[in-house]
């Protein structure tokens, strides 16, 4: 982790600064010894100091690249990527290190991670050319162009050749312009529920996930093979998706297993109710087997989640089994092999490798973008419950908070709350949860020890009345970067 490079490899570095001549640096060095003293937690408290931020981003490559000496005789240290010893023929004693995997820095800096997997795709030469990735598309048939032109082009040239997007009729040079509208347009038209590949999540009308139904839908594998393309283009050439996915859409695309949290994204009601058994006991309570109801062509039928299913009770015993089972149903039903075929074109495109560097919601942002907040039109659609209200001390330090965040962490405050980074184009008046409109909301809860927690499906963040700015800033902070499900209900 970050504090044994800080206290390890780069304390010829902390030696330094401490010396005579860094004398009247007496702030840094009391710093540096409070992290050096708390460890993790004092690392956490500091990270706001854009100073020393400042100091440690001076190290970011011995950072990314430190292993702990210990590290190295784990067995998990000890084989390459492919299986095979690091001190294979073609790796001698002295490059163990180097070949060895480096864990991932403390604190997760999302902008830096973003320059730095452009730099990589740069480098290995994606959309670079000299080729050309040439698409003509004429407006009316706007879908059906761009998957016959897509799909002929080969792995190779889909990652290295320059795009150049044509409409028909509009001949002229490419200047991003039409590549932007493109992406625009056929992100807009494929991820539309009406085309039967996607439908709505079960919370909202704005994020999507791939329907069971598209089972249906003729040449559908190709069609989401299709779809991953042009996923996997949008992010190498750096342009947005007019669509907006739940969690697990991203999590799939990852190949990263989702858990019991990852339910509220798809279904609330689902969600609550296995979570109400793992937090229950449910002894003489519920009366379960390993089987669950599915619906096939309007009939009711029941499918056993492990062999023999129907004959194994649910018990307080094996109720962790169970909920995980549940949970993979759920999330896998009718589209394991539509997730597949999109994950496989994606992955045509671009380098499983360098997408592996993000998370979930890391990767949501890269995807549906950026963009800067309006913070004035976020606080004038807010609304407050417990006794909260605009004008309330404790409002007022959340929103000098979200004033202090830059724009990456308010977007993470955005993802805790609602669930997605994404802002409708009418603007926060127009948040949906998971039942219609619903405005984004600040509710009085729980005691000061307390981290803030979250409710996606309504918009809705339970924010403790702490006593102090400097406690509130913490802990909001500590509840945004550094959990991803904690305290969500």
């Amino acid at each position: 982790m970050t504090l044994s490079l800080f206290t390890g490899r780069l304390q010829a570095t902390v030696q330094g600064i401490s010396l005579p001549s860094h004398a009247l640096d007496v702030w840094l060095r009391e710093k540096i010894q409070f992290i050096r003293t708390e460890g993790t937690p004092g690392l956490v408290r500091l990270s706001s100091d854009a100073d020393l931020v400042m100091l440690l981003s001076l190290f970011e490559e011995e950072i990314m690249s430190y292993v702990p000496p210990h590290a190295l005789l784990h067995p998990s240290y000890c084989q390459s990527p492919r299986g095979s010893p690091v001190s294979s023929p073609q790796n001698s004693p002295g490059t163990q290190r180097a070949n060895a995997r480096a864990p991932a820095p403390y604190k997760r800096d999302f902008e830096a991670k973003l320059r730095n997997f452009y730099r990589k795709l740069e480098t290995k030469g994606y959309g670079q050319g000299p080729g050309k990735l040439k698409l003509i598309i004429r407006r009316d048939h706007l879908l059906e162009d761009a998957f016959n032109q897509i799909m002929g082009y080969s792995r190779k040239d889909l990652q290295r050749n320059k795009l150049y997007v044509t409409f028909v009729g509009e001949e002229g040079l490419d200047y991003s312009g039409p590549s932007r509208e493109f992406f625009f347009l056929v992100s807009r038209e494929l991820f539309n529920p009406y085309y039967g590949l996607f439908e709505y999540s079960a919370n909202d009308t704005y994020t999507v996930q791939i329907s069971p139904m598209s089972a249906f839908v003729d040449n559908h594998h190709e069609w989401f093979r299709f779809s991953g393309r042009i996923l996997g283009l949008a992010l190498i050439h750096q342009y947005l998706l007019d669509a907006f996915f739940t969690r697990p859409f991203y999590k799939a695309l990852l190949r990263i297993l989702c858990d019991l949290s990852d339910l509220e994204y798809l279904d609330e009601e689902f969600h609550q109710s296995l979570q109400w058994m793992k937090d229950n006991d449910i002894h003489d309570i519920l009366d379960l087997t390993f089987t669950v109801n599915e619906e096939v062509f309007g009939q009711i039928t029941e499918r056993e989640l492990k062999p023999g299913g129907a004959n194994i009770p649910v018990t307080e015993k094996n109720k962790k089994e169970y909920i995980e089972r549940m949970v993979k149903w759920r999330i896998e039903r009718g589209v394991v092999q539509q997730t597949e075929s999109l994950v496989r074109g994606f992955y045509e495109v671009v380098d499983a490798r360098l997408v592996s560097v993000f998370d979930a919601r890391e990767l949501e942002l890269v995807i549906a973008g950026t963009a800067e907040i309006d913070l004035s039109d976020w606080r004038n659609n807010t609304e407050y419950r417990g006794g909260y209200h605009d004008n309330h001390i404790v409002i007022r330090w959340f929103w000098a908070a979200v004033e202090r965040f830059n724009n990456e962490q308010r977007l993470r405050l955005l993802q805790f709350v609602t669930g997605t980074s994404s802002i409708p184009y009418e603007g926060f008046a127009s948040l949906r949860g998971s039942n219609g409109p619903r405005r984004f909301c600040v509710e009085k809860w729980g005691k000061i020890t307390a981290l803030p927690r979250a409710h996606t499906c309504f918009n809705r963040l339970d924010l403790p009345p702490y006593p102090s700015f400097s406690m509130l800033y913490e802990k909001l902070l500590t509840a945004v970067e550094e959990t991803s499900t904690f305290g969500l209900e």
